[in-house]
């Protein structure tokens, strides 16, 4: 599951484009809230604004690493066929299937991932 890179073909809207929350989406927040709390996963789940500051290579993942003690965390890119990091932490929906005639579903793709060694959720670092 960590080696998986964002194949949508879909680009993302640069920081400066995206278009954050506002008061027209309130109908959205509402209804994903509902579903959240219905399936138990209200403190599991929020939301994040997808963008890009610059290109990342189908075959490349971002990373997320963190510093504990100095309460920062840093993100690069790092090929995915040889990164350590396999603790997925954000996706993305992306649409699949669906010729017309067929209903279309949609599947996640992972945007972001970490280690545990890094201090993760779960890690001993993170937990000692």
């Amino acid at each position: 599951m960590g080696q998986q890179t964002i194949t949508s073909g879909r680009a993302l809207p640069r920081f400066e484009e995206a278009e954050g929350l506002g008061p027209q989406d309130s109908a959205f927040v509402r209804d994903l809230v509902a579903v959240l709390e219905k399936h138990g996963n209200l403190d599991r789940f929020g939301l994040c604004l997808l963008h890009d500051h610059f290109p990342v290579a189908s075959d490349e993942v971002l990373v997320e690493t963190h510093d504990i003690e100095a309460r920062t965390l840093r993100i690069e890119v790092e090929k995915a066929a040889t990164t350590g990091h396999t603790q997925p932490s954000q996706w993305r929906f992306a649409k699949t299937g669906g010729n017309g005639d067929e209903a279309e579903g949609h599947v996640c793709q992972v945007i972001l991932q970490c280690t545990p060694v890094s201090g993760c959720p779960g890690s001993k670092s993170a937990t000692s």
